[in-house]
């Protein structure tokens, strides 16, 4: 059974899940606000909305999030154009907010790859109205990045995406996959989700075209312990096979930005959508990364 956890947000998205603390924290981005859900043993229906609370406000309009290896919170900020790390006593560190002297455009969505690595994508849509963050002029094509865990170094991975959105890592790192969403505004996007090949384990080649979503767009991407891709979608959340075809759907009633999975053993699944959050159990755990 679908479950929503909580309702009443502009936009909800980039969930992830904090097992240590027994929570969700997830983005409200035109609300310029961090949430987070406790997990009280499953006693949703008659508190539902009662277990939020206010994380970080004001949020710099935060999008997604995940976590390092380290456990510590990292997170794409609209509204500062810029990738952030907060450490265990709340201060922030920025990771990245420029590329060969240009500020990026609006850090989307982020991974963390078992080396410490941090990769993100950086579409244009936090700069295109003052909605999800502020209006400014694009000084940077939108590329995907990686910074590496050593040096801080920032380097453009993939460079000819419209707009790359969602990504995440299989199981075992061999491949990345990428939502690309189109620019904004363009009635003729040929939006899909790429798989590219890890190489060296700071690098990206062979990509091809793995899915397109029949309903809306890819935009949140995680992968189970299997190896299923399971990604947002305009009518819920699509689990799609190894081999790029579709396994099945779970249907949400409004449009899913994002996912994780999470709670005991990793087979919940928390779902944002729209206005809502939601949650429902599955017989696939996620994978056991970040």
């Amino acid at each position: 059974k679908l479950r929503r956890l909580a309702t009443g947000f502009e936009w909800a998205e980039g969930p992830v899940w904090f097992a240590d603390s027994g929570c969700l924290l997830f983005s409200d981005i035109p609300g310029d606000r961090i949430w987070r859900w406790h997990d009280t043993g499953g006693l949703v229906e008659p508190l539902e909305g009662r277990q939020t609370s206010i994380f970080r406000y004001p949020a710099n309009f935060a999008n997604g999030h995940t976590r390092d290896r380290q456990g510590r919170l990292i997170s794409c900020e609209h509204g500062a154009r810029r990738v952030t790390r907060t450490e265990y006593d709340g201060s922030i560190t920025v990771l990245a907010d420029s590329y060969r002297g240009k500020r990026l455009n609006s850090p989307n969505d982020v991974v963390v790859k078992s080396d410490g690595s941090i990769w993100f994508t950086d579409p244009h849509y936090g700069i295109m109205s003052d909605y999800e963050g502020h209006r400014a002029e694009e000084e940077l094509s939108c590329n995907v990045y990686r910074i590496d865990s050593s040096s801080g170094r920032i380097d453009a991975v993939a460079t000819d995406f419209a707009c790359p959105n969602g990504l995440a890592f299989s199981p075992d790192e061999r491949r990345l996959y990428v939502s690309e969403t189109g620019r904004f505004g363009d009635p003729d996007a040929d939006c899909h989700i790429r798989v590219f090949d890890v190489i060296d384990d700071h690098a990206l080649g062979g990509s091809a075209i793995f899915h397109r979503i029949d309903t809306g767009v890819s935009d949140g991407l995680r992968l189970d312990s299997e190896g299923n891709l399971w990604s947002s979608a305009g009518d819920g959340v699509h689990c799609i096979a190894a081999d790029g075809s579709l396994l099945g759907k779970i249907l949400v009633p409004e449009t899913v930005s994002n996912l994780c999975f999470g709670g005991r053993a990793r087979q919940q699944l928390f779902i944002t959508a729209t206005t809502s959050v939601y949650a429902i159990k599955v017989n696939r755990r996620g994978a056991q990364c970040p």
